[in-house]
């Protein structure tokens, strides 16, 4: 689901930058360019929503096994 039209920002990628380890609305809003001239900022205003799926999915993977290097999907962007 997108939560950022204006920069094509989804779910999965809140979710992904939770798992290298952005968690926090600053790095979030500065890891997707939130706060840039070429977004509404809505997203921005509503940054906790973000932050509460990139803790979801940080707590989440915290639980699961590591799998190997070559096993891992990389992101598509």
């Amino acid at each position: 689901m997108y939560v950022c039209l204006c920069k094509g920002l989804t779910e999965s990628d809140v979710q992904q930058a939770a798992v290298n380890g952005n968690v926090c609305p600053d790095t979030l809003k500065a890891c997707f360019g939130l706060e840039d001239e070429d977004c509404c900022g809505r997203c921005a205003k509503n940054i906790h929503e973000l932050v509460a799926i990139a803790h979801s999915a940080r707590s989440l993977t915290s639980t699961l096994p590591l799998l190997p290097q070559h096993h891992r999907q990389r992101p598509a962007y």
